[in-house]
């Protein structure tokens, strides 16, 4: 018979206590098990002792979110170990906290890589690029020349003329973009952030401050881009968002070539056989 949540939560919550080094956290005193004692869990968590002894016994009902996430503190959970303690007993995981860091693994850079003619790229939650193939460089835009202040998909959109001439229709790919950016950054946990590049955005720009009054949240998922190329000329790419796990603040962004010419010419390109053009389309999602 499947165990209760109840009873699920704390035979996970005794398992993770058993694993801790006493002496590591500073506790001694002979043990006839393994691990810290409830008490010590208690303490390092700041909740009671006959509480989380009622919770690793099934008893009590379901505990807050403030005391999962002392308890994830008290028992140095990992962010998915964390996550499921949620799952266990309220049945929904944590909200997000978001934690931006600086850059990206090497593995993710190597998968970028990896598509040769696809253009792909890595954006935080509040739509910095940092990280990028040859593809996108060549197809979209060659990050290595901008400063790094500046790789920013909005602040581009709404501050670059040569971008808004990039698209095939820039109010529609202005729209889908703050509104998927909206989504993005508020799945993220990001508000704080978010708020303050909206604020230097509307002020700068007030067609941004229009679209952002709307209030459109659009799903960031997939479809089609069309932009027009200085080499390529008019050219279409389908394009598929992805999550990076383990990091909310991360997205992926990959674009696939919908016709072999296109694949060609981006082959083309790659392989050098034309003069370097910086092209100056955004890393953005048409309708």
């Amino acid at each position: 018979m499947l165990a209760s949540s109840e009873t699920s939560l704390g035979a996970y919550l005794r398992d993770r206590r058993t694993r801790l080094d006493p002496a590591a956290l500073g506790f001694s005193g002979r043990r006839r098990t393994p691990g810290l004692r409830r008490e010590e869990v208690a303490q390092r968590s700041n909740i009671s002792a006959t509480w989380y002894t009622w919770l690793e016994q099934g008893r009590g009902g379901a505990p807050s979110a403030d005391v999962l996430n002392r308890i994830a503190v008290g028992l140095m959970l990992t962010e998915p170990e964390r996550e499921h303690v949620f799952m266990l007993a309220l049945g929904r995981p944590p909200e997000v906290r978001y934690t931006p860091k600086e850059g990206i693994t090497p593995r993710l850079q190597r998968l970028l890589d990896t598509l040769e003619v696809s253009p792909a790229l890595i954006k935080t939650a509040t739509w910095d690029v940092v990280a990028w193939n040859r593809a996108a460089a060549v197809v979209l835009t060659d990050w290595d020349t901008v400063p790094p202040s500046e790789r920013n998909i909005l602040r581009r959109m709404f501050g670059d003329p040569r971008v808004r001439a990039a698209q095939h229709d820039w109010l529609s790919v202005a729209r889908y973009v703050v509104g998927a950016f909206r989504a993005d950054a508020v799945r993220a946990g990001a508000a704080s952030e978010v708020n303050a590049l909206a604020e230097e955005l509307s002020r700068t720009s007030p067609e941004f401050a229009a679209l952002w009054q709307e209030n459109d949240v659009r799903a960031h998922t997939d479809g089609i881009k069309r932009l027009r190329h200085p080499i390529l000329g008019f050219i279409e790419l389908e394009f598929s968002a992805f999550s990076v796990d383990g990091r909310p603040d991360l997205g992926m962004i990959v674009y696939n070539p919908v016709m072999q010419s296109v694949r060609d010419g981006i082959g083309t390109l790659l392989r050098g056989t034309h003069e370097r053009v910086e092209t100056e389309c955004p890393l953005t999602e048409p309708l």
